[in-house]
């Protein structure tokens, strides 16, 4: 049966990891360019400066600590921040586009910058030569006939909205955001069709992503800044069909697979609780309404999330059309403290024996693919999308510029497999597959550019080293077959 006709293949990436420009076309600071490169397999975080209330400056972690109240993040001059040049889709989108193209891309996955379109966030009026760089860029992809998918935020907002306002914590952070929503919805709703509101919005409890500044020790503010997402997620699904009606707009959430360690019934139950803390995200977002494990918590820990009239009945009108979901690797539900532990996407896991790693450690597991497909489809029976998977690796060129990357193709083909077996066996619902990073992008975790996705080279090294030259790896090739077989030409 194979795949269906008009199944999407392409790839993603993210503007603070790949579209540069940091203050060009009258481009704002975002939360994104204030964050330092960092080395993630030597324990190196990324971090930040800050402007203390008091006058004196000091540098954090931009995820172990919080970043005090009053505190102004600022970019150090003598600092490399690996968003302000990323790998230069800015200078280089009609290049890298027609490589798309090549490969056989029907679909790209990509992300619009807030403070493009408003530089300050609060601005009264949209930056137009933002506005008419995305116009370019989707009037580029679509006269080779790929289908722009736009994530609205990802990992980022504008640094104003966090200082002045305190983040998502503020309601008035809402409204801006739906300012800059409308804004894009009239500008582009005759280019793009395919929308997702938040990436990874499991993963949104921290300052890039909420820009509030207790974060750590205030879940009360936390689970305050979550409702406001969320509502503004089904605030951005109505006003987009109110807009155009032809509008697809989906959720997007890291997906991992938890395994039950042993037959030990606690270890199960410890599953449970760790699924149900990431499919919290898709249930709002999918049935409208928060679940009732999630309100006993709640109530338990003496959080009473302030609403205004009408939200809940926006959360239930405003439910996604599809789900966006990024996929790398799985994890073991375990009871043992002892349990010894590996990397992951943004998180740590529990290691399973059974599983082959990447030099990061993020286990691999295309099994888990098919689970989670299945999970996803049977219990929401909404369409699915994968729009984020693939192998980060340390590519090696060689004398003559080419780049043999089995490693990669080995670790797809797997994946595609078990995609074909959750369609065909399972019945799945699938829209399409767009591998992370389709060329080289700055890793979100750890700031490096050794850890390389990509079927496109990009010369830039973790300090900001080369000349942004562009080369085809083996896996270019191996996906053009793959793109333009419809997944059946996998060798």
């Amino acid at each position: 049966m194979g795949f269906k006709k008009g199944f999407f293949w392409g790839g993603a990436t993210a503007a603070n990891q790949y579209e540069g420009g940091y203050i060009s076309g009258g481009k704002g600071l975002s939360i994104q360019d204030v964050i330092t490169g960092g080395d993630g397999r030597n324990g190196v975080p990324r971090r930040m400066f800050l402007k203390l209330a008091d006058g004196t400056t000091t540098v954090i972690d931009r995820r172990g600590t919080e970043v005090p109240e009053g505190a102004v993040p600022y970019v150090d001059e003598n600092t490399y921040y690996p968003s302000h040049v990323a790998t230069d889709f800015y200078h280089h989108f009609k290049e890298d586009i027609a490589l798309f193209a090549e490969m056989g891309f029907t679909s790209f996955r990509m992300s619009i910058n807030w403070t493009r379109i408003f530089p300050n966030g609060d601005d009264e009026q949209p930056n137009e030569e933002g506005l008419q760089f995305y116009d370019d860029v989707f009037d580029e992809m679509l006269k080779y006939g790929i289908e722009p998918q736009i994530t609205i935020i990802h990992f980022d907002m504008p640094l104003n909205l966090a200082v002045k306002y305190g983040g998502w914590v503020n309601r008035k952070v809402m409204d801006f955001y739906m300012n800059y929503v409308e804004t894009i919805f009239q500008r582009y709703k005759n280019k793009v069709k395919y929308w997702k509101t938040f990436n990874e919005i499991n993963f949104c409890r921290d300052y890039t992503n909420l820009g509030i500044t207790e974060a750590l020790s205030r879940p009360d503010k936390v689970e305050q800044a979550v409702w406001h997402l969320l509502v503004a997620a089904a605030k951005t699904v109505i006003r987009g069909h109110e807009i155009n009606p032809d509008f697809m707009i989906g959720m997007m959430i890291n997906e991992n697979e938890y395994y039950a360690e042993d037959c030990n019934p606690e270890a199960a139950w410890k599953r449970i609780i760790d699924k149900r803390a990431r499919e919290f995200y898709v249930d709002v977002q999918c049935k409208g309404y928060y679940p009732e494990w999630k309100l006993v918590e709640l109530k338990k820990k003496g959080i009473e999330i302030v609403k205004e009239e009408g939200d809940d009945e926006i959360l239930a009108k405003g439910t996604v059309d599809y789900i966006g979901f990024s996929y790398y690797s799985t994890s073991v539900s375990s009871v043992r403290k002892d349990a010894q532990r590996t990397a992951s996407n943004l998180e740590s896991a529990v290691k399973n024996p059974y599983l082959k790693a990447n030099d990061w450690g993020w286990q691999i597991d295309p099994m888990g693919l098919r689970l989670i497909l299945n999970e996803l489809w049977c219990r929401y029976h909404l369409p699915l999308w994968i729009v984020e998977n693939g192998l980060g690796a340390i590519d090696v060129v060689e004398e003559d510029g080419s780049i043999h990357d089995p490693y990669r193709i080995d670790y797809l083909r797997e994946h595609i497999k078990a995609m074909k077996a959750a369609v065909d066996e399972d019945g799945v619902d699938l829209m399409g597959y767009m591998p992370w990073g389709c060329i080289d992008v700055v890793s979100a975790g750890t700031g490096e550019m050794r850890k390389r996705y990509g079927f496109i080279y990009v010369d830039m090294d973790d300090d900001g080293n080369g000349d942004l030259h562009r080369g085809r790896k083996d896996s270019f090739y191996w996906y053009q077959k793959d793109c333009k077989s419809n997944g059946e030409d996998l060798d």
